[in-house]
């Protein structure tokens, strides 16, 4: 495939350097886009979680008011598309938007079906089991998260409530972040790792010719050159002085020439004595 040896000794390291380079930033940009995403699962968590706890008091004294207030307040902050407290029964009670309250939300849905797979709905869910991912009826990306309201000793021995102790769950606030913020640094991490990529194949790549021709093909040509200069008949030339193999087996071929030439000269010298021997005129002519 390559006649050269320059392109036999770089061609064939440069392709493999390229696909490791390659394969090596691809898993690492696999493994940073997922420690990214859990991270923001875990963040998005917390603040589900904070916001349960936000509503609690609320919840205990029955102000609808101001439980529809926090959620409103939610549901303006940047990236956040929505936020919603659903009862027990999947219908929306507050919403940061009007016109989903009073509605019954699907139990196939995404954040429904991990809960409702079941005969029997699940009470209890991990923290990376009540995010899920979608697109929204807006084309954006989302990272929902589905946090249980959990009916506590507070809640069914307040006056004011009616939910019995075997009532596990009171209700499920859902909220829904953009995923835009996190698309936009992996955009960033990608044009970076990609840069990073190229440098890094440019300095590899490089940095390995340049060594291969000064240590081995520089000293192979010098060779080469050698040996077809005492071809030619050339046995004046000099050796290439390398210390190493290349010197070494230029050495043994100059003194392998310099035998061969005096071999070559004691061998006609006997052939021109023999000759002159053959043409002395004998003593009986």
């Amino acid at each position: 495939m390559f006649r050269s040896f320059a392109a036999k000794a770089i061609v064939p390291p440069a392709i493999a350097v390229t696909g490791f380079v390659i394969v090596c930033c691809i898993l690492l940009y696999s493994v940073i886009k997922t420690d990214m995403l859990n991270d923001t699962i875990r963040h998005e968590t917390n603040l589900a979680d904070t916001i349960v706890k936000s509503t609690r008091y609320a919840m205990l004294k029955d102000d609808r008011e101001t439980l529809r207030n926090i959620i409103d307040n939610v549901g303006q902050q940047q990236g956040v598309e929505h936020a919603r407290i659903f009862n027990k029964r999947g219908i929306i009670m507050f919403s940061a938007h009007p016109e989903d309250v009073n509605k019954l939300v699907d139990k196939n849905a995404a954040g429904c079906i991990a809960c409702h797979a079941g005969p029997v709905p699940l009470t209890s869910m991990g923290r990376m089991e009540q995010a899920r991912r979608y697109i929204n009826e807006k084309g954006k990306n989302v990272i929902a998260i589905t946090a249980p309201i959990y009916n506590e000793p507070e809640c069914f021995n307040a006056a004011c409530h009616v939910h019995p102790p075997g009532q596990k769950v009171l209700g499920t606030l859902d909220i829904g972040l953009s995923e835009e913020p996190l698309q936009k640094t992996l955009g960033i991490l990608r044009n970076r790792m990609l840069i990073f990529c190229l440098m890094v194949l440019l300095l590899t790549v490089g940095g390995v010719s340049a060594l291969l021709r000064r240590n081995v093909l520089m000293p192979i040509k010098e060779l080469s050159e050698f040996i077809l200069a005492i071809n030619r008949g050339d046995h004046e030339r000099k050796a290439p002085a390398y210390r190493d193999e290349v010197g070494d087996l230029a050495q043994s071929f100059q003194e392998m020439s310099q035998k061969l030439t005096k071999t070559e000269e004691a061998l006609k010298e006997a052939n021109a004595t023999k000759a002159g021997k053959g043409n002395t005129p004998s003593a009986n002519s």
